[in-house]
């Protein structure tokens, strides 16, 4: 998309790096004082906490950590605080404009350009390094999604204040353009064959293509003062884009749930914002559906609140970079996706985000906050959402509310990008509160991404709201998929209805012939949720058991019913037919502090299990408020 429509005329389009001004530097007093002083002041505060920060020495015991006991704590959250450390000492003194800050960032500078790698340990597994060591090699450059945050964080440092940071020493500087010459622009332009790339395999593209390319195009932009390889650069980072791109779904869908999007289509809107300023809107991308789309996924995956749709890794309650998603719905003319945006910011605690301060995000971000502040909006609340690709539909009681019922569905397959063994999977909520629910994902360490990833409770399909038969779960796969999936609404809008055959996400050993779960959102004059399961097996069998994940505490009011309620006084009714099937409750403790701060301390998964052995047959749990 971007290589046929722009490589040939790039060297016209691109700006020289002399003329390139994306944000106002430290001597731009005008433009930096010009923010609200409400706002300067929150980021001179944190550079005050700052002042006195000990920056933490990265030890090679630490590196190791990860390898003997699979934990990411020890060196990976030292080396993110460290750069988080910077970016707010680089703001704060942009903000104030006095000079107090400036020894801590030439502190912070020197000790991350003196790190032995700027990647993580777990990312050093896929770096294949030529020795086989799992301490770094500093002769392999590989670049991961750290390394590329550590170069644009040091570009902006050099682009911002490289005047302050030349009168203390131009070895400051200069020690910066080297380590990024040697570590990220030089392997940049040499190599084909990181994996992120897509230039030397079919591997399907994820979040690392976006996310480091958009890092990598701020360090070329900011830096690289030779027209040639600027171009050269800029031409190999939307090459690596189209291949992304070509990889998305049409639908705008994002598989890897809400909390990638951030680093999925927001990254991609990071790359073509950077190349729309770049090229004075000569590169824009901004009216193609796809990119249209790839925004509009956010607001149709909103429950309420914080609360979002969580397929895969994803958590039930994410924090959205409020201003991003603002700064991607005016440049794509999307209202509903401003309004999501202010109402999210709105809620936020502070206009400061948590984790990465990805400064080519930060510094646009710091000039809406007056506007974002000013506009008082509503989420859109859509009422019926269907992505046709990643197989995702969504139905609420009634549109721009989030009042009443709320269902939301999948069919796909097992083998998305951060996959939980989930096909035919539902979560059911409330008045915005959660009922059955997608427990999400424990705190990661190197189980996560490795052969035993499966091992792990909360991305086997018996902790999703799905069938198990014979004791067979499902398997991971990209063969292990729904089939027959159909998608509908009825004429009168009052009946929107997902239905697929998901025998095929489970082995042969499961023995079901078929299996077509139906699931449906009826609007009538009293809402109701009907989850309909039709299925034959190759044998009689009494091991049938369909399994509900809660946060509730399940109320046996009486044979057949199941109350469920949270501590706001909504509830809803969970019916099921006593004749085939027994209900029964498991206490799930929760020890993990990931899942801890979404769910509490506990979870129960229902489970309705069959009576007798049982063939064929049409079971159906139907669910109303209360």
């Amino acid at each position: 998309m971007l290589m046929d429509r722009y490589a040939s005329t790039l060297s016209n389009l691109i700006s020289p790096h002399d003329q390139y001004y994306p944000y106002p530097k430290f001597e731009d007093r005008d433009q930096w004082e010009s923010l609200p002083e409400s706002l300067r002041q929150i980021w001179i505060s944190k550079g005050n906490d700052s002042l006195a920060f000990s920056w933490p020495s990265l030890r090679a015991t630490d590196y190791l950590e990860y390898f003997k006991s699979g934990q990411v704590v020890l060196y990976e959250e030292k080396q993110r605080e460290r750069k988080r450390v910077l970016a707010i000492l680089v703001l704060a003194e942009c903000m104030e404009g006095k000079g107090r800050f400036l020894d801590q960032i030439i502190n912070g500078i020197w000790c991350i350009c003196e790190e032995s790698t700027w990647v993580i340990p777990p990312h050093q597994v896929i770096s294949k390094q030529s020795a086989k060591d799992h301490l770094p090699n500093i002769e392999d450059a590989f670049i991961d999604l750290c390394a590329g945050e550590t170069a644009s964080l040091l570009a902006t440092t050099h682009y911002l204040l490289k005047h302050s940071l030349d009168r203390v020493s131009e070895n400051i500087c200069s020690r910066i353009r080297m380590e990024l010459k040697r570590r990220i622009m030089n392997p940049f332009l040499e190599r084909n064959d990181l994996w992120w790339m897509g230039l030397e395999t079919n591997r399907k593209m994820n979040n690392w293509n976006p996310w480091i390319n958009s890092n990598l195009l701020s360090v070329f932009l900011l830096l690289e003062q030779e027209n040639e390889q600027r171009v050269q650069a800029v031409g190999k980072v939307i090459q690596c884009l189209d291949r992304y791109i070509e990889d998305c779904h049409s639908d705008g869908g994002c598989d890897e749930g809400p909390v990638y999007w951030g680093r999925a289509g927001g990254s991609l809107f990071d790359c073509l914002e950077l190349l729309y300023q770049a090229s004075d809107g000569r590169i824009n991308l901004f009216n193609e559906p796809l990119i249209r789309k790839m925004g509009s996924y956010l607001y149709k995956a909103h429950i309420d609140g914080s609360y979002y749709v969580n397929f895969a890794d994803s958590s039930a309650r994410v924090e959205i970079e409020a201003k991003l998603v603002y700064l991607y719905g005016k440049r794509i003319h999307d209202q509903q996706l401003k309004d999501l945006a202010c109402s999210a910011f709105r809620n936020q605690h502070s206009p400061i985000p948590s984790g990465w301060l990805t400064m080519h995000r930060t510094i646009p971000s710091l000039f809406v906050n007056q506007e974002m502040q000013e506009t008082l909006s509503q989420p859109p609340f859509v009422r019926d959402v269907w992505l046709n690709v990643i197989e995702f539909m969504a139905a609420r009681e009634q549109s721009g509310s989030s009042q009443g019922l709320y269902l939301a569905a999948k069919g796909g397959h097992n083998g998305e990008s951060h996959n939980h063994n989930d096909v035919g999977h539902f979560v059911v909520y409330n008045n915005g509160s959660p009922f059955l629910i997608d427990i999400g994902v424990e705190t990661y360490t190197a189980k996560t991404f490795s052969p035993q990833r499966y091992q792990i409770w909360t991305m086997q399909s018996a902790y999703h709201n799905v069938p198990m038969v014979n004791g067979v779960q499902q398997q991971a796969g990209n063969e292990f998929a729904a089939t027959e999936v159909h998608y509908s609404q009825a004429d009168d809008d009052h009946l929107a209805q997902l239905s697929m055959n998901i025998a095929s996400a489970y082995p042969e050993s499961a023995g079901i012939e078929t299996w077509r779960r139906t699931c449906s959102f009826s609007r009538q004059k009293d809402a109701c949720i009907v989850i309909e399961d039709d299925f034959s097996l190759q044998d009689p069998t009494d091991d049938i058991r369909i399994h509900l994940m809660t946060p509730c505490v399940p109320q046996l009011e009486e044979i057949g019913t199941i109350l469920l309620s949270d501590h706001l006084g909504n509830a809803i009714r969970l019916d099921y037919n006593s004749r085939d099937v027994v209900a029964a409750e498991e206490l799930i403790v929760l020890k993990d502090e990931r899942l801890r701060a979404v769910w509490g301390n506990s979870l129960y998964r229902i489970t309705l299990k069959a009576l007798v052995p049982t063939r064929s047959a049409k079971w159906s749990i139907v669910l109303t408020k209360v």
